[in-house]
């Protein structure tokens, strides 16, 4: 791909982004990425890989979480027709996730990750893979949860080794693995007490440039009002 292509690809991304076209936006910021050897991406180009599939993959998590409450609410009226059709359509939303997740896992493993030259850029992409195989364990059962949970424990993990000796404790890259991976100890592997002490490492939002969709507390409980997933302004 050209020098001139890419730049296209890139405006085709943001144009995509005002339109609300994530899908799109993430057609077009794969192709930037797939053009990566040994040449990094630019922080612009990272945050709106980051933030295409963070929609894409957002709207299907939300349709998950709908379309599992009401399944629950029809099991326990003992409407076993509309729990059929409901298991048969979250099989559907699941099947999309699934591809989301394996598109954007096979891209840092091929390409963003190994060309990752400093701390904050292989920081960025480790946090990435352990979200996206954190999405997968939320809907996966059995072996497979128990292989997307081990995954993601190991690239948040290899993420925060970095983090703690090549970013600032106020980094906002460092802040967000904190707290996803707070979320992942808390939901994922049903330990709120790890999960706490996590988060308890983020000070509060005035100290650094990110926002979060949701808000957690941390005092004599650990209560999550639903997930921590922190956007990036930098």
């Amino acid at each position: 791909m050209t020098s001139e292509s890419r730049e296209e690809n890139v405006y085709m991304a943001k144009l995509a982004e005002q339109a609300e076209r994530y899908d799109e936006m993430v057609e077009a910021m794969e192709k930037v990425a797939k053009t990566v050897d040994t040449e990094e991406l630019t922080v612009e180009e990272r945050n709106l890989l980051s933030v295409a599939f963070k929609n894409v993959i957002g709207a299907r998590r939300a349709s998950w979480r709908i379309i599992s409450s009401i399944e629950q609410k029809e099991e326990s009226k003992g409407n076993e027709d509309h729990v059929s059709a409901i298991k048969e359509y979250r099989s559907k939303v699941e099947a999309e996730l699934s591809t989301i997740c394996d598109s954007i896992l096979k891209l840092l493993d091929s390409h963003l990750i190994p060309s990752s030259t400093t701390g904050e850029s292989k920081v960025f992409y480790l946090k990435m893979k352990g979200d996206y195989h954190r999405y997968l364990a939320e809907f996966k059962t059995g072996a497979e949860r128990k292989e997307a949970a081990e995954a993601t424990l190991l690239a948040y993990k290899s993420a925060q080794d970095i983090a703690l000796t090549e970013l600032a404790p106020t980094h906002p890259i460092r802040l967000g693995l904190a707290l996803n991976f707070s979320v992942f100890y808390y939901e994922i592997l049903n330990s709120p007490d790890r999960a706490c002490t996590l988060a308890k490492q983020v000070p509060y939002a005035s100290y650094c440039p990110l926002t979060c969709n949701r808000v957690f507390i941390c005092t004599n409980g650990f209560g999550f009002l639903d997930q921590v997933e922190v956007d990036y302004a930098l």
